[in-house]
């Protein structure tokens, strides 16, 4: 089955050895995936509302990119770093997902890979 992998173009890609999104036949798999903008930098510091939709917007890129949609998603799991903001990162989940539903969990980390992301999510996305 052939492998298909999605570039975003951050900086840790290279340095880390990894895609934003491995599509292999009909599944698609988002990497932990931040508040990246197009510049490189962290969108809504110290928001993390701002931060969790920004993220959702970048997983939906990373899935149109291999052929999938929002829809297609099966699987996310959050990340964040203070789970007091729970509500705050479900808000923003819910606008994306609660017509969708995917299976979910939210965990607290100590840390993320900069200080100043506060969320990360992942996501799998089946398309068919």
């Amino acid at each position: 089955m052939e492998m298909q992998n999605i570039a975003s173009g951050t900086a840790w890609e290279p340095i880390v050895g990894y895609s934003r999104a491995v599509k292999v036949g009909s599944y698609v798999h988002v990497s932990g995936t931040t508040a990246t903008g197009s510049d490189g930098n962290i969108v809504g510091t110290g928001d993390v509302y701002a931060q969790a939709i920004q993220t959702l917007k970048n997983i939906e890129s990373a899935l149109q990119k291999a052929g999938a949609s929002m829809k297609d998603v099966v699987r996310t799991r959050m990340y964040v770093v203070d789970i007091e903001d729970w509500e705050k990162v479900g808000r923003a989940h819910g606008e994306y997902f609660s017509g969708i539903r995917p299976a979910t969990s939210m965990v607290q980390v100590s840390a993320l890979i900069s200080p100043e992301i506060l969320v990360e999510i992942e996501a799998d996305a089946v398309i068919g």
